[in-house]
């Protein structure tokens, strides 16, 4: 089959041109038969817009680069404008003003999206533009289109997934290796895996925004990042994955948005026990998985590399293509919907599963005592475990153990109210530690 040469040429431009956007770049200007083929047009990269226009880039020609992202933005030559340059405001004014002219824009930039995403849905919608962001979550991974244009005919009720490689590959360690936090977070900085400054990663907010974006589009409602429930890993030890390890589970850090029997949502990132069973506890490494069920296609899971320059790159071509196909064709790919309005449960009144671990005195009794507790606040028990002590404090008569108690589904601020009465309990010793359960029924 022949297909007919293109005839027309769109004019892309880029924000950015990090270890993502040189990658993108080069097969733009690498590829451009094969993507004229097929998209239908040429597809002429004009400018990439820098801060250092000076910064050697190999395979790009110099003369591409400028320094002026403003100017660069109000050309009124420009079909599509790729974002990866990063950060959120200046960068939101720059996409804003690029889709009020019309100008279809392709990003990777999903703090931008959880802050402002409904924002710059509604400017590109009212111009006949395209805001496409497959790279924005999970890299290569295909998620956000099945999200917004495959599943879309289905009502989702949990999109749950693993969408940071660095705190996988931490946790991997550590469940794995033995390893504790600190030396295992050295060895992801070593390996590339985690920044310099890990914040963003290991307290969980580069997942928090991915979890704004995921459920606002699950969901059909306007999920922002100041709406996602939000705990990192930095506090978790190996005597923590050591104890969830021995009952046959795993840890992970995992976004989670879910729709609950009351139609409100849950949107939450936390480290979360899953059973050696579930098909995220297996994903190791540096690698991201996103499990998704619906009420008729039932239950999808979606794995791959989440990060790294190829692998984005690999997203923002696809994007590229796709809105290139739409521009050759007079038209705008369909928007997400946000009709529903749904109300973002407070973090207090969500539910889940709790697993909560302390050390008591070993006496008769005890037991009993601590398991009333939870009667008392009408939470159900799945499964309650001793753990004998060591041979303790020689000045303490009484030796301890450590009792290890996995509940049924409860809301947070009853589980809340439990564990404040049991720091008052004379039987305990410490302070409790609380953990979340999710594929326990």
């Amino acid at each position: 089959m022949t297909i007919p040469a293109p005839t027309r040429t769109l004019n892309v431009a880029m924000l950015g041109c990090g270890t993502v956007g040189s990658q993108v770049a080069r097969l733009i200007l690498g590829q451009a038969d094969d993507l004229a083929a097929r998209t239908g047009a040429h597809l002429n990269l004009v400018s990439i817009a820098v801060v250092n226009a000076h910064k050697a880039r190999p395979g790009i020609d110099k003369s591409l680069f400028t320094t002026d992202s403003q100017a660069l933005v109000e050309r009124t030559d420009l079909d599509i404008i790729i974002e990866v340059m990063g950060g959120v405001e200046g960068t939101r004014e720059l996409v804003a003003e690029a889709l009020g002219r019309g100008t279809s824009v392709v990003t990777a930039n999903k703090a931008l999206l959880a802050a402002h995403g409904a924002e710059l849905t509604t400017i590109a919608h009212e111009h006949g533009a395209d805001l496409y962001y497959e790279a924005a979550v999970a890299g290569a991974i295909p998620i956000i289109r099945p999200l917004r244009e495959s599943l879309v005919g289905d009502e989702i009720t949990l999109v749950i997934g693993i969408v940071n490689g660095t705190t996988n590959y931490i946790l991997d360690q550590m469940t794995s290796h033995g390893a504790d936090y600190a030396d295992a977070l050295a060895e992801a900085q070593r390996l590339g895996y985690a920044e310099a400054d890990p914040t963003a990663d290991v307290e969980g907010y580069d997942a928090a925004a991915k979890a704004a974006i995921l459920a606002t589009l699950a969901f059909h409602t306007s999920v922002h990042f100041d709406q996602v429930y939000c705990e990192g890993i930095s506090q978790l030890t190996a005597a923590d994955v050591t104890a969830v390890g021995r009952l046959g589970f795993v840890l992970k850090l995992l976004a989670v948005a879910q729709l609950a029997e009351d139609d409100q949502i849950s949107v939450r990132v936390h480290p979360v026990i899953l059973p050696q069973s579930h098909p995220l506890a297996s994903v190791g490494g540096a690698y991201n998985a996103i499990f998704v069920e619906s009420r008729a296609a039932g239950r999808l899971m979606f794995m791959g590399p989440g990060a790294g320059g190829e692998p984005t790159a690999s997203a923002v071509m696809g994007d590229l293509v796709t809105v290139a196909r739409n521009r050759v064709r007079g038209v705008a790919g369909p928007a997400p919907t946000s009709y529903t309005d749904r109300v973002v449960a407070t973090m207090g009144d969500t539910e889940c599963s709790y697993y909560l671990s302390f050390e008591v005195a070993d006496r008769p009794g005890v037991l009993a005592q601590a398991a009333s507790v939870f009667g008392s606040h009408g939470v159900s028990l799945h499964t309650v475990s001793q753990i004998p002590g060591d041979e303790g404090d020689p000045g303490r008569d009484v030796p301890s153990a450590t009792l290890a108690i996995m509940t049924h589904r409860t809301r947070e601020h009853v589980i809340r109210d439990c564990v404040k009465e049991l720091e008052g309990s004379p039987f305990l010793r410490g302070r409790v530690r609380l953990l979340r359960v999710e594929g326990v029924k």
